[in-house]
């Protein structure tokens, strides 16, 4: 079975509730359907936060010239910062960087990645227009209306590559592997409702 084989058909009909007075922006997405998807991104990501990648049995991820992708990655370890990490006083980081978008969800005792990003300037990045702002507007606001709270955090991994073509190759390999919902590589694997809803 290959990763794309594993599209899910998120909602049942009666799992999504529209606002009468405007059923385009009142979408309500129910706890139940937001448990479900994101039991599925951590049965996934779980492992691999756990064990590495070496746990993966789709070879097909990897080219043989990436063999040291395959050693256990210690992203829990990278320091979590608020989202608005940019605002503070003093950079936290600053160069080259791989991030990750992560949410703790309480129920589970488990993070999961929702987001692998790669910059040049790890302090500006977020700063300016970026899509997954958008998403993770939507995810944040899904959640509060299903009495639920997001827990969420942003990661740099400053031992990356300077060369830009090499970071992106090394992001695009961590996209693969962790299937992050927000990217837009992986979106129609976990059918992400938070990305279509802005769409």
């Amino acid at each position: 079975m290959t990763k794309y084989d594993r599209q899910y058909n998120l909602f049942n009909n009666n799992d999504l509730y529209f606002s009468e007075k405007n059923p385009l922006q009142d979408k309500f997405i129910g706890k139940k359907v937001i448990k479900e998807w994101q039991e599925k991104i951590v049965a996934h990501q779980s492992p691999i936060f756990k064990y590495g990648y070496k746990y993966l049995t789709q070879s097909s991820l990897f080219e043989s010239s990436s063999k040291e992708l395959c050693e256990p990655f210690k992203l829990i370890e990278l320091t979590p910062l608020p989202l608005s990490f940019w605002r503070l006083p003093k950079a936290m980081h600053e160069g080259p960087a791989v991030y990750f978008v992560m949410d703790k969800l309480i129920d589970y005792d488990e993070n999961i990645i929702l987001y692998i990003g790669e910059t040049i300037s790890a302090e500006k990045r977020w700063k300016g227009e970026h899509d997954c702002k958008n998403y993770l507007s939507s995810y944040s606001e899904s959640l509060q209306k299903a009495n639920m709270t997001p827990k969420l955090n942003i990661r740099f991994w400053l031992d990356v590559p300077i060369k830009t073509k090499e970071r992106r190759k090394l992001e695009q390999h961590l996209i693969q592997a962790w299937l992050p919902p927000f990217n837009k590589e992986t979106r129609e694997i976990w059918a992400t409702p938070f990305t279509s809803q802005i769409n």
